[in-house]
């Protein structure tokens, strides 16, 4: 079932979305001081391309470090990262078969602000690697 999920979602919106994520963690990788945002944004591309079946949890050894990053983050590309999330779920909630979809967007939103500190791991592990 994830499987069939996962590839109606990719026409649907993931492939869009995550092609915004790639986006900007190129432009964070040209200015060079903004690299560990653009691998961040790589990450996450992976996770909007193929999202059901997969969470992010909390990494236990992020610090001041990942929170002092994701509010630089949230200023340069995390507000209109979540915003496109936010307008997708949106138009794709008002079909009852993108419900699924809109969700799995509306899940997408609190990583795409703050992505740093957090790992992407397998649904049924909830322990950071």
């Amino acid at each position: 079932m994830r499987t069939l999920l996962n590839i109606l979602w990719l026409v649907l919106a993931g492939f869009w979305l995550a092609l915004s994520y790639v986006l900007a963690g190129i432009i964070c990788c040209v200015l060079i001081i903004t690299i560990p945002f653009g691998i961040a944004s790589f990450r996450i591309a992976g996770f909007a391309l193929w999202p059901f079946g997969r969470t992010t949890v909390p990494r236990r050894d992020a610090g001041a470090g990942s929170l002092v990053g994701n509010v630089i983050w949230i200023i340069v590309a995390g507000w209109w990262l979540a915003l496109g999330h936010l307008a997708t779920g949106v138009l794709l909630c008002i079909t009852v078969i993108g419900i699924p979809f809109g969700i799995a967007n509306f899940k997408l939103i609190p990583v795409s602000l703050a992505p740093l500190g957090r790992d992407i791991v397998a649904s049924g592990d909830r322990t950071a690697f």
